[in-house]
């Protein structure tokens, strides 16, 4: 639920780039370096947030990263310059990096073998967040202008008073585990079972660097539709750009299945196997998508979001796996990681779009899936990083 009311109101930034181009006329640059100092925030301060944390649990952040996204919104309800929705973006962004780490993380400890299914969970709160983000953009914020994003203070409010009873329990946890590291040097003051990993450390980056490009094939096709496809969509087909909410909302509704789905099937059929089907499977549609009709491209938008977004939880546990004693450094690498990518690419896809055209941009952003082949040089998650646990 935490993850869901925080994925929410970050996910109304970028769907409110209409808003914000009729109201500040902004180019499609600028709503780009809007998207960048939302998700770059996030980007650099979550390793660092989950790298700390890794020695040192910090249960107060849970409550204090949903405050930051409550003063984020106000910003977003009086914003009157372009500056003004860059500082109140970054401060979202931090909210965000304090959240998905240490979210993660207790997703994890709660999570016994099921792993997979666990953050699967842990994400489908983010996934239904974005789906619903927007409906209440093409509903509620674009007919009744910017000052309604003070409707969702009330989110913010609600996400603090969850996260509150959260960090007790995780509070409790911690307290619990020390007691057992008295009797027990097998168990970490995190509460994980202490565990090397059995690979070599060229081993390690060069598969990193493999779910890396990944993410990036991943998150920047996701920027580029998340940001700019409703103004493609519109044009294309002559509707309004509350009406072309509607494809985001189907591509994020689907999204949320997928990424329920993903963890699970993962932990049955292996981590490697659902990594590659997850994008690389998306290619086709994808490709397909910019020739398509309206209908069609509603049909499009629902199995690229499902079949797209159903790997994410699964990269994540696949690299938690790989680096077991580092869990919350490796959540708060790839969750910045998507921040941090999306961003750059929203910043980049926005310039291009200003330099050439949103049917351009959106042709090429088809493409990005393919990158998603790499994913046959991973190792086998069965035998090279246990994926069944």
């Amino acid at each position: 639920m935490a993850h869901l009311l925080n994925d929410t109101m970050q996910t109304v930034v970028p769907a409110s780039f209409p808003l914000f181009q009729q109201t500040l006329h902004l180019s499609f640059a600028q709503m780009g370096w809007i998207a960048f100092a939302l998700n770059i925030t996030a980007s650099i301060l979550q390793p660092l947030i989950g790298y700390v944390s890794d020695r040192r649990p910090m249960p107060f952040l849970l409550p204090g990263g949903m405050f930051c996204t409550l003063i984020g919104m106000f910003g977003f309800a009086f914003a009157s310059e372009f500056w003004m929705l860059l500082v109140s973006a970054s401060i979202v962004g931090i909210g965000s990096s304090i959240l998905h780490p240490e979210s993660s993380r207790v997703a994890y400890m709660v999570a016994g073998k099921g792993r997979g299914l666990a953050q699967s969970i842990f994400q489908v709160g983010g996934n239904t967040g974005q789906a619903i983000a927007p409906l209440i953009v093409a509903f509620l914020i674009l007919p009744n202008g910017q000052h309604t994003y003070l409707w969702l203070l009330g989110l913010a409010v609600i996400g603090m008073i969850i996260q509150y009873y959260v960090s007790r329990w995780y509070k409790d946890k911690i307290t619990l585990t020390k007691l057992k590291a008295a009797k027990n040097g097998q168990i970490s003051k995190e509460g994980f079972e202490t565990k090397n990993s059995q690979h070599s450390k060229l081993f390690i980056a060069c598969t990193l660097l493999i779910l890396i490009v990944l993410l990036f094939s991943k998150f920047v096709y996701l920027a580029g539709m998340t940001g700019y496809y409703s103004f493609y969509y519109a044009e294309s087909f002559g509707v309004s750009l509350s009406q072309a909410q509607i494809s985001l909302f189907i591509l994020q509704f689907a999204g949320m299945i997928g990424t329920l789905l993903g963890g699970p099937l993962a932990d049955r059929f292996g981590r490697k196997p659902m990594i590659w089907f997850s994008i690389a499977g998306a290619a086709p549609f994808s490709v397909l998508l910019p020739y398509a009709g309206p209908s069609l491209s509603m049909v499009l938008c629902f199995f690229i979001g499902i079949i797209l977004m159903s790997g994410f939880s699964v990269i994540i546990v696949y690299a938690q796996e790989l680096l077991p004693n580092h869990i919350g450094t490796v959540s708060g690498l790839f969750f910045g990681l998507s921040f941090g990518l999306g961003g750059l690419g929203s910043v980049v896809l926005g310039s291009l779009i200003d330099a050439t055209s949103v049917q351009w941009v959106i042709h090429l952003c088809s493409f990005l899936p393919l990158l998603g082949l790499l994913a046959v040089f991973l190792p086998k998650g069965r035998t090279a990083v246990s994926a069944k646990v």
